[in-house]
């Protein structure tokens, strides 16, 4: 039995993918993806109008590809704002790794580039909603400090979970996964959860060079 064909713009989408999971990738051009897809540049932009709307829809597609929802599917059933702030940093911190590959390369020229740049602000925007109802639901129970303010605590939380961040603590400081949720968890329901108990986490990695 034969399968479905991929329609064109899937097929765009799955070689921008493939370039940018490259070792050592460079951020392709919507030429250099078109001759990767078999079809026309003209092809690629009547789907993708710019580059920035395709490498949005890659992200938004290995995402697809990933299960993503299901992943964070805990966090929004959570029935405490402590527990969907749990549930977020886990799922959000052990996604980090099945995206770093194509995340990466679309860092690396985000300076330089206003397409990357666009992109890379979008996807992070995105993340930027799922820490805004954490903190949401810590407010709403009563659970966040008194007194804090929420565009604040959402600015931590964001900054907390950054792909920079665990690139720094597990690529150049040697970190295990383990290691960077345990302590990235301990600090976030901490700080924002008042779980003091979440603190015997932070940094209580044997494993973690030193």
């Amino acid at each position: 039995m034969s399968s479905d064909p991929i329609d064109t713009p899937t097929r765009v989408l799955h070689a921008t993918l493939t370039l940018l999971e490259k070792p050592h990738a460079k951020l392709p051009t919507m030429s250099d993806i078109a001759r990767a897809t078999g079809i026309s540049r003209q092809a690629v932009y009547l789907h993708f109008p710019s580059r920035t709307d395709l490498l949005v829809a890659a992200t938004r597609y290995q995402d697809e590809q990933n299960a993503v929802n299901a992943a964070l599917a805990p966090s929004r059933e959570a029935r405490s704002g402590a527990e969907r702030l749990d549930a977020f940093v886990t799922a959000w911190g052990n996604y980090i790794p099945k995206i770093y590959g194509v995340a990466r390369a679309i860092m690396a020229v985000t300076d330089t580039d206003a397409e990357a740049a666009a992109a890379w602000n979008t996807r992070m925007q995105d993340m930027r909603e799922g820490c805004a109802a954490a903190v949401q639901a810590l407010a709403e129970d009563g659970t966040l400090p008194q007194g804090t303010d929420m565009e604040q605590a959402t600015d931590l939380l964001w900054t907390l979970l950054s792909v920079r961040n665990w690139e720094n603590l597990t690529q150049t400081c040697g970190w295990s996964q383990d290691c960077y949720i345990a302590t990235i968890r301990g600090m976030a329901m901490a700080t924002l959860a008042r779980d003091l108990g979440a603190l015997t986490d932070v940094l209580a990695c044997p494993d973690t060079p030193t």
